[in-house]
């Protein structure tokens, strides 16, 4: 009777794991989709000297959805991506920066908020995972940014 009762412990906890584990997955995944969608369409419209048109109510749910299961770690590293794309915000809020000088230690901030999630997500995921230097996706390197901006550059 305790061998029965003692495996049903184990099993349970090992389906809550599991569920945990599936749950995490998805709305890591959900939340780099929906902060890639607004990172391009900030640095598109920055690029191109526009007034972005982001798209908050993904970025918004992926961050409920992430809340719910997400490591205190994660969760972190996701409220600096958050802070740092408030910067950006702001920083195109109804103007247009006049050089890159304005939205270099923005980028830079959310290249390395982006490698600090993907680790932290990795890590709760498995705690084995090995670090990573940078990650793929994300914010595009620096010299694609520079490339793309020329003084004078009209919109596409």
């Amino acid at each position: 009777m305790v061998g029965v009762i003692a495996g049903g412990v184990v099993g349970r906890r090992s389906q809550n794991r599991q569920w945990l584990q599936e749950a995490r997955t998805a709305a890591y995944e959900k939340f780099l989709q929906a902060f890639g969608a607004v990172e391009v369409e900030l640095r598109e419209a920055f690029v191109d000297r526009r007034t972005p048109n982001v798209v908050w109510a993904p970025f918004n749910a992926a961050l409920q959805s992430m809340s719910l299961v997400a490591s205190q770690e994660a969760m972190a590293a996701a409220e600096q991506i958050c802070d740092v794309i408030e910067e950006f915000t702001i920083l195109l809020h109804g103007r247009q920066p006049a050089d890159l000088g304005e939205l270099r230690p923005i980028h830079s901030g959310l290249y390395e908020a982006h490698v600090k999630f993907v680790n932290a997500a990795r890590r709760s995921l498995d705690p084995s995972q090995e670090h990573l230097g940078r990650a793929l996706g994300g914010p595009s390197s620096w010299h694609g940014v520079e490339s793309a901006w020329a003084p004078g550059r009209a919109s596409r």
